[in-house]
């Protein structure tokens, strides 16, 4: 069961028991990530991130990780584009150090101007691993032109100019104006005394302003059909076939993930079974909708050899013409229910994906469900359902197209 407590700054505290395991995780939730950023400060959500593990007004970043090390625990963060998340994961004889050393970071960290310019330095080497990495460069370069002029389109990451430009008082005011109550929840999952808990978290995040929630990530962005190539001296050359997709809030939201676990998402799924199996044309493929609050993206990947490209994209173009002339049977939905139902509830055995389930659910769309709604969910799922979203995404119009690769004796716009 789910407690959700709001303070009067407006920080959120969701909490699940669970009194069947021994470790608890704790996560820290801000609603904020790189569409809350301007082309000036990209990339200052996710440098903010990194400083906030490089000491505070009492920890040095050395004693900040000694500190969860020492209790055997994990420490960590990320930043996505619409929130960012710091967490920790502990035996529940250590939550108190978990809870201290994590607030100590969002509240305390000292943004030293020496410790800037070292992490620059990390950064801009994360940016250069990112820039020689294909499957990662595509999706990036596609969304920018798909997202055109909007920050939905921005890099998590920022560019190597912005991350060598920031100074201290950039982060401290950036930090002052996102990092306040309403866009803060605080997610825990797994063994711990509930009062206690929640009594030391009150006593942590009192004095948090409660500020002007985000409102960025909860705006409708414009989808525009784009066409990229990008040339790498690689060997593979990757393609990445981008349609638009739904938001996590639409109410087909379940059914998105059962349509593209059907094309995409296992050895078993359509594109699998053709590309790879019954034609041996590529070594990695897969499918997945990249939903966010408002906005969604439906994207196939394939890592292939040039010389197959006509071929493998006339095998998709085939498969998702009979998709939409033919359907999906009963059968296969019903098995593919079982398949989604039995990775959400093998996932729910690990405290830190329960409690990055409801804080994430919180953050983003304010609600919450028990396992148990999920999984009347999934069973309400109808053909109808999955019908209706094979006519609405593949609209092949509306097909985004991205290459990386020796591409330039490709042309992209006859594809």
């Amino acid at each position: 069961m789910f407690d959700t407590i709001k303070l009067e700054n407006g920080v959120s505290i969701v909490m699940e028991q669970i009194s069947s395991v021994r470790s608890v995780a704790l996560g820290i939730f801000i609603k904020n990530g790189s569409i809350n950023e301007t082309p000036k400060n990209n990339g200052i959500s996710h440098f903010i991130e990194h400083m906030l593990f490089k000491g505070t007004a009492k920890r040095t970043a050395k004693d900040i990780a000694e500190e969860i090390d020492n209790i055997g625990g994990q420490l960590n963060a990320f930043t996505s584009k619409e929130y960012t998340c710091y967490y920790a994961r502990v035996l529940d004889t250590h939550i108190d150090t978990a809870i201290d050393v994590l607030t100590d970071m969002i509240f305390n960290s000292k943004f030293d101007n020496l410790e800037i310019e070292k992490e620059a330095k990390v950064i801009l080497e994360e940016i250069s691993m990112y820039e020689d990495t294909p499957d990662d460069v595509i999706f990036t370069k596609l969304q920018k032109e798909i997202w055109k002029d909007s920050p939905l389109g921005y890099s998590i990451l920022g560019s190597k100019e912005n991350v060598s430009s920031f100074k201290h008082k950039d982060f401290v005011d950036y930090i002052n104006e996102k990092y306040v109550g309403e866009n803060i929840v605080v997610a825990i999952g797994g063994s711990f005394d509930r009062e206690k808990v929640l009594d030391i978290i009150k006593q942590k995040m009192i004095n948090m302003p409660k500020g002007k929630p985000s409102v960025d990530a909860d705006k409708k962005y414009i989808y525009t059909p784009s066409r990229t190539k990008i040339y790498k001296d690689i060997e593979q050359l990757h393609l990445a076939l981008v349609f638009e997709g739904i938001s996590i809030k639409d109410k087909y939201n379940y059914s998105m993930s059962l349509l593209s676990t059907i094309i995409g998402g296992g050895m078993s799924s359509i594109l699998f079974q053709k590309v790879r199996e019954q034609y041996g044309l590529a070594y990695s493929i897969y499918a997945y909708n990249n939903g966010y609050i408002n906005n969604g993206l439906f994207n196939i990947y394939v890592a292939l050899n040039k010389e197959q490209l006509d071929k493998t994209i006339n095998i998709i173009y085939k498969e998702i013409e009979q998709l939409k002339r033919n359907k999906i049977t009963k059968e296969q939905i019903e098995k593919t229910k079982e398949q989604l139902k039995s990775n959400y509830i093998m996932g729910l055995e690990n405290t830190y994906n329960r409690m990055s389930s409801i804080g994430r659910s919180k953050i983003l769309i304010d609600k919450i469900k028990t396992p148990d709604e999920i999984i009347q969910e999934v069973d309400l799922i109808q053909k109808e359902d999955i019908d209706y979203l094979i006519d609405k995404v593949f609209n092949m119009d509306k097909m985004s197209i991205s290459l990386v690769g020796k591409v330039d004796d490709i042309k992209i716009e006859t594809l």
